[in-house]
């Protein structure tokens, strides 16, 4: 099988349950050589999908985690200063010579577009990082090349593929969005859901598995400051298999405890004391 169908089959086969829209994004963002803007709330599995395509293609994950104060130094290269000055002193005050590659120290938007196997690039959470940081990446997203004002530019020896993560914390600027190919990656459905969580605990009974989804979903609508993910939900599910529980309303007290894997802050366990989470596990039975 080829096309998005075929992509999506293959997401599959790693454990990765992508939605219609995501992998067709996905094989029209490799397929046009762009980048893909995925974004969406934390937790519905968007930086997974640079991982698992990094493995389907057999080639390197670069990250590039993104934050507050993020600059060039930390996100493309820098010189190794120590080196440099060494290098001086020993030159008796020659300073031209230091400014090569010898004494480059490669950041993951450089390595990036220097691999000799078009790697995976994952600038993740770009939506944490300064605007001004943005305007380093258009050069980089349009051309695939980087400027070095001591060497010149750099272009690419291969182009990665690159994926682009935001939690949707602020407005990402025009010029980024019109260089990807953007989706928007939601909470699964019901049926999507329990496909992933077949996917990763084969093990699991068909009826704990619709509780627990059921019971998840209902959670996601309570008034809660840190929702829970896809990844907090295959926890649970772990959790109540290693706890030996087959069924979410037989023991109040173990489904409780096994709550520490979705609710990760004091105000969201205080809002779901246990008369909500067996009104909750009711409703999912």
């Amino acid at each position: 099988m080829t096309g998005w169908r075929g992509l999506q089959s293959e997401l599959a086969a790693t454990g990765y349950v992508a939605a219609d829209d995501l992998a067709m994004a996905l094989h029209l963002a490799l397929m046009l050589g762009r980048p893909l803007l995925l974004e969406g709330a934390a937790g519905v599995g968007k930086t997974e999908v640079a991982r698992k395509l990094a493995s389907l293609r057999d080639t390197r994950l670069i990250r590039l985690q993104c934050y507050e104060g993020l600059d060039a130094s930390h996100a493309i290269y820098e010189w190794n200063y120590q080196r440099q000055l060494l290098a001086i002193r020993a030159a008796g005050g020659d300073e031209e010579r230091v400014f090569s590659e010898a004494y480059l120290l490669e950041r993951p938007l450089l390595a990036a577009i220097r691999q000799p196997v078009a790697p995976v690039l994952l600038i993740d959470e770009i939506d944490r990082a300064d605007e001004e940081f943005e305007a380093y990446l258009l050069e980089l997203l349009s051309d695939f090349q980087i400027t070095i004002p001591e060497l010149g530019t750099i272009s690419a020896v291969t182009r990665p593929m690159v994926i682009l993560t935001s939690n949707g914390t602020r407005d990402l600027s025009d010029a980024l969005r019109r260089r990807c190919i953007y989706t928007y990656v939601d909470y699964p459905d019901r049926a999507t859901e329990m496909a992933i969580l077949r996917a990763h605990h084969p093990g699991l009974e068909a009826m704990l598995i619709g509780q627990i989804v059921g019971f998840v979903q209902a959670l996601r609508k309570e008034d809660l400051e840190k929702v829970p993910g896809v990844a907090e939900s295959l926890d649970f599910a772990a959790a109540l298999a290693g706890l030996g529980i087959n069924d979410i309303t037989a023991d109040p007290v173990a489904l409780q405890a096994a709550l520490v894997t979705l609710l990760k802050t004091q105000g969201d366990r205080a809002a779901v004391p246990v008369e909500v989470a067996r009104r909750l596990a009711g409703k999912a039975a």
